[in-house]
């Protein structure tokens, strides 16, 4: 026979295993498909471990963005918020992903607070639906906001170099990705 004690003690376990898996599963958005590509909600830790990391590591490494245009980035991150599209699938976005990472970081924004990365699948979808209302044709694409609204986006690849397309980007200067009219 169970004693009360025990009773209470298994309950509270239950309800804490409950509460536990639960909160990983509200919290823990970023998820893997079937085919071993994130997706989902993505932290650039996620980039340095397993499969990902040969590539994000070497083609962080290996790029050499421009100091003079880091300078003049560094003035321009005011307000600047900045949502990503990428496929850890797509050939473009391991060249783009870790070149961005490292032209932001060298300039000083802030990724933690200002920037969000959600990985898609080859159909341009999330599990919950994180892409809806963004058109996300192409991969990647980064969406540039100032206070709130869309400034630009580069998208795939870039017209110059990334560092100098996104400065044409935050200095609003005349820019159309890739595939813009």
């Amino acid at each position: 026979m169970i004693k009360t004690s025990e009773k209470i003690i298994y309950k509270t376990f239950v309800v804490f295993l409950f509460l536990a898996f639960s909160s990983m599963s509200i919290l823990g958005q970023t998820k893997v498909d079937r085919n071993g590509n994130l997706i989902g909600y993505i932290e650039k830790s996620d980039f340095l471990q397993g499969k990902y990391k040969v590539w994000f590591e070497k083609n962080y490494t290996n790029y050499q963005p421009n100091e003079k245009v880091l300078k003049k980035l560094k003035k321009r991150f005011n307000n600047i918020t900045i949502k990503a599209f990428v496929g850890s699938w797509c050939h473009d976005s391991k060249r783009e992903l870790p070149s961005f990472y490292k032209v932001m970081e060298l300039a000083g924004f802030d990724l933690k607070n200002n920037f969000q990365t959600i990985g898609i699948t080859r159909g341009k979808k999330t599990p919950d639906n994180l892409q809806e209302g963004y058109t996300i044709k192409h991969t990647p694409t980064f969406i540039f906001y100032k206070d709130g609204k869309e400034i630009g986006r580069y998208v795939e690849h870039a017209r110059e170099t990334i560092e100098k397309d996104i400065l044409k980007i935050l200095s609003r200067k005349k820019y159309k990705h890739t595939y813009q009219k």
